[in-house]
């Protein structure tokens, strides 16, 4: 499993951004969310996601937002799992708390960690971390396009809907760098799970 703790930047000096980030978290997490997020403690928020691919999605779009630190925890959670992510405590809950420790002080702002400790977790941080820092160079225009694009619509449908030539949205995906975008997305969502399940399988062998 992978918990996701999140904590609301400068919190003390700007408006309560849990209820949107909850809604965040639902909407991109889909039904590959375990335990349904809520705000666990202050300004923080947590939950439990089934696989890589909605857990970074969804550790993307709230970094993207600019008001969290995200931690991803990478383990075991203990059984039987509770109905509320609050009370549900494991391995995974525990590499979350230090990844997103980690994640304030980050200029990414995101984490990734793993109990037991494993080397695949830093590895997948970064990646994570070219991917955020790309991510971030992109311009408002960039960002139009690329959105576009990962929700499926064609670069010529693209055209049409801004209202610009085909030949500048393809200028724009490629400063956005939309291909290499969608590439490391993939494989960082894969590595996600293949750590889940080494660390699973670690955890039945124990």
């Amino acid at each position: 499993m992978i918990v996701i703790t999140a904590d609301q930047r400068d919190s003390r000096s700007s408006s309560d951004a849990v209820p949107a980030a909850l809604e965040i978290i639902e909407r991109v997490g889909g039904t590959a969310i375990e335990l349904t997020p809520e705000r666990t403690a202050g300004d923080e928020i947590q939950t439990v996601v089934a696989d890589g691919s909605a857990a970074l999605a969804i550790a993307l779009e709230l970094v993207r937002t600019g008001r969290w630190s995200v931690g991803l925890g990478l383990g075991d959670i203990r059984s039987p799992v509770p109905p509320s992510v609050r009370e549900a405590t494991g391995a995974a809950f525990i590499a979350a708390r230090d990844a997103v420790d980690r994640s304030k002080r980050s200029p990414t702002h995101c984490a990734v960690a793993s109990d037991p400790p494993h080397e695949v977790a830093e590895r997948i941080e970064a990646l994570l971390d070219m991917l955020l820092i790309l991510r971030h160079r992109r311009s408002a225009a960039g960002w139009e396009v690329a959105d576009l694009v990962r929700n499926g619509v064609s670069q010529t449908d693209v055209a049409v809907r801004l209202g610009i030539s085909p030949q500048s949205v393809s200028q724009r995906a490629r400063a956005a760098n939309v291909k290499a975008d969608a590439a490391a997305t993939v494989a960082i969502a894969s590595l996600l799970d293949e750590a889940v399940e080494r660390l699973a399988q670690k955890g039945s062998e124990a």
